[in-house]
């Protein structure tokens, strides 16, 4: 078991980027999803399997924090444009999605609109800490 005393410190950041006049329901919902991305674009977020005292066997989780912020519908366009431009591993949410049941569909829904023109909701970010700072400028940490 690892008792480090000192803090664990990381150059790289997680964030997750939700529009902020969205019910919970859907900024936990998206925040579900849009994370399950980063873990897929970049499998070295991902830690060791758990296990309790008894052994019982849990899924590995991330290494790292997930840091969840929340602005304005022209924050997360000026993020999504920032992420984009520095070719950071991004995962967008679109209104269109909480209409769709299925990955197929949501994927169809996505593609069916140029990048300037998305309903973004949601995005989530990963790369080096400075420059995810940089793509969530402007936005505070939700609440």
């Amino acid at each position: 078991m690892e008792t480090g005393t000192e803090p664990v410190r990381f150059d790289t950041k997680i964030a997750v980027l939700l529009r902020d006049d969205l019910p919970v329901w859907q900024r936990l919902n998206m925040t579900a999803f849009l994370v399950s991305g980063i873990s897929r674009a970049a499998p070295e977020v991902i830690g060791e399997p758990y296990a309790d005292a008894d052994d019982t066997p849990y899924l590995p989780m991330f290494r790292q924090p997930v840091l969840v912020f929340a602005g304005s519908k022209e924050v997360l366009t000026a993020a999504h444009q920032c992420a984009v431009g520095r070719s950071l591993p991004l995962a967008v949410f679109t209104l269109d999605l909480f209409s769709t049941g299925n990955d197929r569909d949501n994927r169809a829904a996505v593609r069916a609109v140029g990048r300037a023109d998305l309903d973004l909701t949601g995005l989530a970010v990963y790369g080096p800490r400075n420059g995810v700072d940089k793509v969530i400028k402007g936005a505070r940490m939700h609440p």
